[in-house]
């Protein structure tokens, strides 16, 4: 195929097709730092709900050894033993019923938000849970 020759005085065609290039890459420039805030606060989002699952996981760990040893210790050891969390911002409350025979296992862990821009505009957070599970032992 052959194409059409230039000429100085064209219909300016090539000029508008410069200009919407041009158009599109000042659109994409302005709006990459907010698509880019959006994918931040999304990875933070996914580590403080990956952090409500660990201290889940934290409150049921204390709460099966609270009902199957006598040692009074061994909930927050086993509750701070949980991978993925950090013992030292952990907080671990065993509270036991009496009448009901159920021991609860209350867990607040607070979340540092690490991640660039977002984190400092979030701020930490504390996530909790709790799990009641009946003794197993007698006293």
């Amino acid at each position: 195929m052959w194409s059409r020759p230039r000429s100085r005085h064209s219909d300016n065609s090539d000029n508008s097709d410069n200009r919407e290039d041009g158009q599109a890459t000042v659109e994409l420039i302005l709006m990459l730092p907010v698509v880019i805030m959006f994918l931040l606060l999304v990875i933070q989002v996914g580590l403080v709900v990956r952090a409500q699952i660990l201290v889940a996981d934290a409150a049921r760990n204390g709460a099966r050894a609270a009902i199957t040893t006598k040692d009074t210790t061994a909930p927050e050891r086993a509750a701070k033993r949980t991978p993925g969390l950090d013992p030292a911002a952990m907080e671990v409350e065993v509270n036991e019923q009496l009448v009901t025979d159920l021991i609860r296992v209350e867990v607040r862990y607070k979340v540092k938000t690490d991640v660039p821009l977002i984190g400092s505009l979030v701020g930490d957070r504390v996530v909790k849970a709790s799990t009641a599970m009946a003794k197993e032992i007698s006293e």
